[in-house]
C-alpha cells in the first residue's frame, strides 16, 4: 500500500493525499485549492499528481476551499466516483463550491483583460480558462454520498471508515480507515485540520482511532494561543479604540464558513450583555450569509454552550444592529460611508472577495483598523500586514498601511501546538509512522521536534508529490 503527497505537503493549503491499496484500488483524502502562494498558486492548481479518471473514492475532511475546492476541477477532469462527507460538509460544500466557481470566473476574466490590454501577441497565447465552472459543481454535487458521526461505513470490500468530529468548522472530521488486505488489517488515521476546545459554537475536537500511519495537520506547530477570557477582552478593546475612539472602520477580514459565525456569535453574547458599543455591524459576503443559514440547519454540530444560549437568544448570529450584506451596491456604499462601524469580510488572508475592496479604500486612513484574526499565508495580503507592511498593491496601484493592524491568532479554528498533541496523545503507543502536512516547513521543524521530546516516533515532513510505503 503507497500513500502520496499531492497537496498540502510543504504547503498549508492544497490538501490532497492519495492512498493506493495493494488491489490497485485509489482512495483520494481531500481535494483542496492551493491559496496565497504568488504567481506559483495558478500552476499548482494546474497540475494533478494522480490521473483524476483513476480514483474511485474521495473522502472529505470538512468543506473548507483548500480541502474541497478541486473537487468540480476532478469531476471536469474525469473523475467519476463516490464523494464521501458528513452531512454538514455536504451542505456547506454546494454553496462553497458554487462561490469558488464564480471567483474562478471573474479571476480569470480580470486576469485575460489585463494581458490583452497589454497588445503583446505572444502573451496570448497565456490566456487563461477557470479551473471550472458551475456546471461542474452541479455534477459534483450528484456524487456526493453523506454519512453521519461515529458510524462506520464501508467503502469497498476489506475497507471501512468512521468519521470523528475534529471540531474545526461546521462539519469537520478525521477521517478514520480500517483496511483489510491478504489478511492483514491497517489503521489510517487523517486529522483534516484540528480544532480547537474549549470554542464557542461547535463541540471540541475527538481523538482520532488509534492507527499505525497517522497523517496530520501542522499549521500553528510553533504557536500557543491566547486563551478565551483574556482574548475577549482585547477584542472589546479594539473595538472601542477603533469605532469609538478614532470614529473609524474595524475591518475584519474573515473566512465565511466558521470564522465568521464564531465572530458574529461573540459579538452577539457582547451586544445581548450591554456592553458593546452602539455601532452597526455588517457581515458583507453573500457566501457567509449562506453558510448562517446552514449553520441555523445543523444543531447537531453544536456545543452544550451554544445550546444553553439558545433558550434564552433562539437567534445567536443576529441582533438589531446587525447587518447581512448582498448586494455589491450596499457594499459598495460601505467604503464610502463614514460612520464608525465593524465590517467582516471575506476572505481571510484578503487574497479576494469584497474584503480587498475594503483594505484599497480604508487602508491609507489612520481612523481605520484591520483585525487579522487567523492563519495568512507570507505572500497573501494578509500574510504581508501581518509581518508590518508599510505599503501594498492592491490593484495595481500602492496603497500606504496607515491605518492600524491589529493580529489576534486566537480566533483561528486551527489547533496550537499543545492542542494538536492531545488530540494525538492516543497515537503514542501505535504509530509507526507519522506524517506532517498541512505547515510551513519552518513551523513542521518545530513541531516535530516537540512532538518527538514528547515521545512521538517515526516523524517525516513529506515533500509535495513524494509518495511512501506503509
Amino acid at each position: 500500500m503507497r500513500i502520496k503527497f499531492c497537496g498540502a505537503a510543504g504547503y498549508v493549503t492544497g490538501s490532497a493525499h492519495l492512498i493506493t491499496l495493494n488491489s490497485g484500488e485509489k482512495i483520494l483524502l481531500d481535494c483542496g485549492l492551493f491559496q496565497g502562494a504568488g504567481k506559483e498558486t495558478w500552476n499548482l492548481n494546474n497540475h494533478w499528481y494522480f490521473a483524476p479518471h483513476e480514483i474511485d473514492y474521495l473522502i472529505l475532511s470538512h468543506a473548507h476551499i483548500d480541502h474541497t475546492g478541486r473537487v468540480p476541477q476532478l469531476v471536469k477532469d474525469g473523475f467519476k466516483g463516490k464523494i464521501i462527507s458528513t452531512h454538514a460538509t455536504r451542505s456547506l460544500s454546494a454553496i462553497m463550491l458554487m462561490d469558488s466557481a464564480y471567483i474562478q470566473e471573474r479571476d480569470v476574466e480580470y486576469y485575460n483583460t489585463r494581458l490583452i490590454k497589454k497588445r503583446t501577441k505572444d502573451k496570448w497565447d497565456q490566456l487563461r480558462h477557470p479551473l471550472y465552472v458551475a456546471e461542474h459543481v452541479n455534477q459534483t454535487m450528484g456524487l456526493f454520498v453523506s454519512i453521519a458521526y461515529d458510524t462506520w461505513f464501508e467503502i469497498l470490500p476489506g475497507v471501512r471508515m468512521i468519521y470523528k468530529d475534529s471540531g474545526h468548522i461546521l462539519g469537520s472530521a478525521s477521517v478514520n480507515l480500517e483496511i483489510k488486505e491478504h489478511g492483514i488489517v491497517k489503521h489510517i488515521a487523517f486529522s483534516g485540520d484540528i480544532g480547537r476546545p474549549n470554542r464557542p459554537i461547535l463541540q471540541d475536537p475527538q481523538q482520532m482511532l488509534p492507527a499505525d500511519i497517522v497523517i496530520t495537520e501542522s499549521t500553528y506547530g510553533d504557536k500557543i494561543h491566547e486563551s478565551g477570557p483574556a482574548e475577549y477582552e482585547r477584542f472589546l478593546s479594539i473595538i472601542k479604540e477603533t469605532c469609538v475612539k478614532k470614529g473609524g472602520k474595524l475591518i475584519i477580514p474573515a473566512f465565511s464558513i466558521g470564522r465568521t459565525q464564531e465572530i458574529v456569535y461573540l459579538l452577539d453574547t457582547l451586544e445581548s450583555s450591554g456592553r458593546l458599543p452602539k455601532i452597526p455591524v455588517y457581515v458583507d459576503s453573500p457566501l457567509a450569509v449562506d453558510a448562517t443559514e446552514v449553520f441555523r440547519n445543523h444543531p447537531e454540530c453544536f456545543d452544550d454552550e451554544l445550546n444553553r444560549y439558545l433558550q434564552t437568544d433562539p437567534n445567536p448570529f443576529g441582533w438589531k444592529s446587525l447587518h447581512y450584506v448582498r448586494s455589491v451596491e450596499e457594499s459598495k456604499a460601505l467604503n464610502s460611508s463614514k460612520v464608525p462601524s465593524i465590517i467582516i469580510s471575506s476572505s481571510g488572508m484578503i487574497e479576494f472577495g469584497r474584503v480587498r475592496h475594503h483594505l484599497y479604500n480604508s487602508i491609507e486612513d489612520k481612523r481605520n483598523s484591520f483585525l487579522i484574526v487567523g492563519y495568512c499565508t507570507p505572500e497573501s495580503a494578509g500574510g504581508q500586514l501581518k509581518n508590518g507592511a508599510k505599503s501594498l498593491k492592491i490593484f495595481g496601484d500602492w496603497k500606504a498601511v496607515n491605518a492600524d493592524v491589529y493580529i489576534m491568532d486566537s480566533f483561528s479554528a486551527h489547533g496550537d501546538q499543545l492542542e494538536m498533541r492531545d488530540v494525538l496523545l492516543n497515537q503514542k503507543s501505535t504509530a509507526r509512522d507519522m506524517f506532517l502536512v498541512h505547515g510551513e516547513p519552518d513551523r513542521q521543524l518545530i513541531y516535530k521536534d516537540f512532538l518527538e521530546s514528547e515521545g512521538f516516533r517515526g516523524i517525516h515532513m513529506p515533500k509535495l508529490g513524494e509518495e511512501v510505503d506503509v
